[in-house]
């Protein structure tokens, strides 16, 4: 869903024993004998992203985050794979970096890393005879020095120059008057902040006036880069990439390297409720200021990628201004004349991670679709589109030289690579990071099934069996509703709602892709606005209904509802409208009070399209589907979750659904962190989060579970 701790609550945890929330023991020693999947095997896996293809198609350089569980954190490497070697075996190239990108030559790689705390870009050179020395590469060398982290970076087609994100006092001439200002910050006694304009405070982060804008760099003979940047997104009010979760896919260079495009939002006053993002172009000089190229537009426009002729701009809009969850269409811009058309009309299917081939006739896309996540290849001049890949998720990949690199993972399989030819459906495994993990832990099972939805209209869900099943017996069941709400439950692998660390406690899983979610065209997706309360929660009932029919295992006696952001909404909404037959609740992050949601909340235009305007213009729409007016029909325990760093649904619905459980008398319990966001990210709170869910879920479903109105 469209992210300030209570000090009360704070004392009143400490001062009172009684009260506060046990803490859950958070050490563990890894496990290699066989045994059910668990948290904790979770949070030790190894997370492979980011795959990039050397230009001849030989090698594979990617990202790996371990967790260092003892520092309470994720460490990322960079690893190079030998993809023609026989039995070769990935190889650590940098113990601490990310967004590695190939030289031109592909003799040696770029990379971000922390330099005396500010993270600088980098280059490691492989250079070896005929092929790369992987092995005995040389020590990587800083080849950036500002005095300010880079946020993202993009290297030009010719190797000359790269584009630079940094976060900036638009008004400071250089990095360095920024970096003077946070540090005369540091030394004010005054702590106080005045705003003028929303946002101030935005999903984890309070506002503190700093941008982030785009720059260019040019490497000297000696492959160093200046202190100072030139300045491209000059004049801008906008944040370049977008916060908190934009990168480098929306900033391109041509493919002449003489021109820069880039997405953004005019900031101004309306940023909070606007959707507006726009693509630019700006000489590579920064000697002129940047040109909208989709002014006509008033909905998002981003995602820039330049045909390799130069003459033609693909990118990605939406068509319904403030909106955030319409179909990303992808559209090409005539450079010389202007002209816009849709290439992809017919298909059916948000647009995502776009790229082009290198002879400009194909276009690559992932997309959300039935339940899984392909890539897609899209004929530029007839919008035919072809699957590539099959079930499962593809979060990243790399074209070069024929040669197809995808990143992929699936419900029951963290991402590994995978390599595949042009033309070619088949993939053929490169990387086996967990594999040792995986054969230790043991998972259930996973069937997707159809029922008819609201309306009898058709809709999709999954099971999956608990890690220990055996045919005959009968199970717990966690019904997990997804978030969003313009989401879905499909098959991938997840390291926060992960249906694996329940089908491992023992539990059945049950997941209902309701109207509203995402794969399944954009009438099914459009179709919540407004109706948050309604169809989707008749979806709900009926995948309930159909999935104790056509699964014996399932004990519908013992199962408990859980779901996070517009699941925790539904939760709430559940509690007090369809909680019949359910033994507890899990709710985190949910929407407690709709009328209030809109007034504590980060990104208003979320709230305004979902709501059809504000909540003094249509006080009825935010009442209509609003849990609090239900809790006098509370009787379920629940459980809630809320973090003190969550700006996007505050702290405060937390904190309201607990006082009303307290109050009315049903057990509950409240379980918050001060230091997280949306999301519980921390390794120790990870397994804290899980620990806390398992053991309610287990209490209230056990056969001989408790009353409920007893704690």
């Amino acid at each position: 869903m469209r992210n300030s701790h209570s000090a009360l609550l704070s004392m009143l945890l400490v001062a009172s024993p009684a009260m506060a929330l046990h803490a859950v023991n958070t050490d563990f020693v890894p496990n290699p004998a066989p045994h059910p999947f668990n948290v904790r095997d979770l949070v030790m896996m190894d997370r492979v992203s980011d795959p990039q293809l050397s230009p001849d198609g030989r090698y594979a350089a990617f990202s790996v985050r371990s967790t260092d569980y003892a520092a309470n954190k994720g460490v990322t490497a960079i690893y190079v794979l030998d993809l023609k070697g026989k039995a070769a075996k990935p190889v650590k190239v940098v113990d601490k970096g990310s967004a590695a990108r190939w030289s031109q030559d592909g003799r040696s790689l770029y990379f971000l890393a922390a330099a005396k705390g500010v993270t600088q870009l980098w280059q490691v050179d492989l250079t070896g005879r005929g092929s790369l020395n992987l092995g005995r590469h040389a020590a990587p060398i800083q080849v950036s020095h500002g005095v300010l982290d880079i946020n993202d970076y993009k290297l030009s087609p010719h190797g000359k120059r790269v584009l630079l994100s940094y976060q900036v006092f638009t008004n400071c001439a250089t990095l360095a008057c920024t970096e003077q200002r946070v540090e005369a910050r540091k030394q004010d006694k005054a702590s106080g902040t005045l705003y003028h304009k929303l946002f101030v405070r935005h999903w984890d982060t309070w506002a503190n006036g700093r941008r982030n804008q785009l720059f260019v760099a040019r490497f000297d003979p000696h492959g160093q880069l200046p202190v100072e940047p030139t300045l491209l997104s000059r004049g801008i009010d906008g944040d370049v990439p977008s916060k908190p979760f934009g990168d480098a896919s929306e900033f391109a260079f041509s493919p002449d390297g003489q021109s820069v495009y880039f997405d953004v939002r005019i900031a101004g006053r309306t940023e909070p409720w606007s959707t507006n993002f726009d693509v630019y172009e700006v000489p590579v000089d920064g000697s002129a200021l940047p040109k909208n190229l989709t002014a006509a537009n008033k909905a998002w426009d981003a995602y820039p990628v330049p045909s390799p002729d130069g003459k033609t701009l693909y990118y990605l809009a939406m068509k319904t201004p403030g909106f955030e969850s319409d179909r990303f269409a992808i559209m090409a811009r005539d450079l010389a004349t202007g002209a816009t058309r849709e290439v992809d009309p017919r298909w059916d299917r948000s647009a995502g991670n776009l790229s082009i081939s290198a002879d400009g006739k194909t276009l690559y896309a992932t997309a959300d679709d039935e339940g899984q996540h392909p890539l897609f290849a899209i004929d530029v001049a007839t919008g035919d589109v072809k699957k590539l890949s099959g079930a499962g998720t593809v979060t990243g990949y790399a074209w070069a030289a024929s040669t197809l690199l995808l990143a992929r993972d699936d419900l029951k399989h963290p991402a590994d690579l995978y390599l595949g030819k042009a033309n070619h459906d088949r993939l053929t495994q490169v990387t086996h990071f967990n594999a040792a993990d995986l054969k230790n832990a043991q998972m259930g099972d996973v069937t997707f099934f159809r029922f008819p939805g609201w309306h009898d209209q058709s809709v999709q869900g999954y099971v999956v069996k608990p890690a220990n099943y055996q045919p005959g017996k009968t199970y717990p069941v966690a019904f997990i509703v997804h978030g969003g709400p313009q989401g879905a439950m499909s098959n991938g692998w997840s390291y926060r709602w992960n249906p694996q660390t329940y089908a491992g406690q023992g539990f059945a899983v049950v997941t209902v892709n309701f109207h509203g979610s995402t794969g399944y065209g954009q009438a099914f997706t459009d179709s919540i606005s407004g109706d948050w309360g309604g169809k989707p929660l008749e979806d709900l009932k009926r995948g309930w209904k159909a999935a104790l029919s056509q699964y014996s295992f399932l004990d519908g006696r013992r199962a408990c509802a859980l779901g996070a952001s517009y699941g925790g909404y539904m939760v709430y909404w559940m509690a007090g409208v369809w909680n019949s037959p359910w033994k507890c609740f899990v709710d985190h992050d949910g929407v407690f009070d709709t009328r209030a949601m809109y007034y504590d909340t980060d990104e208003l235009w979320f709230e305004e399209k979902e709501n059809g305007g504000t909540p003094w213009a249509q006080p009825a729409n935010y009442e209509r589907f609003n849990p609090v007016n239900h809790v006098k029909d509370w009787r379920v325990p629940m459980l809630v979750v809320h973090s003190g760093d969550d700006y996007r649904i505050p702290i405060t619905q937390g904190l309201g659904a607990f006082t009303a459980l307290q109050r009315r008398g049903i057990p509950s319990e409240f379980l918050t962190f001060p230091d997280e966001n949306h999301f519980v990210l921390k390794p120790h709170n990870s397994v804290q989060w899980h620990d806390t869910v398992n053991a309610w879920l287990k209490k209230w479903t056990a056969k001989e579970a408790p009353k409920a109105g007893s704690n």
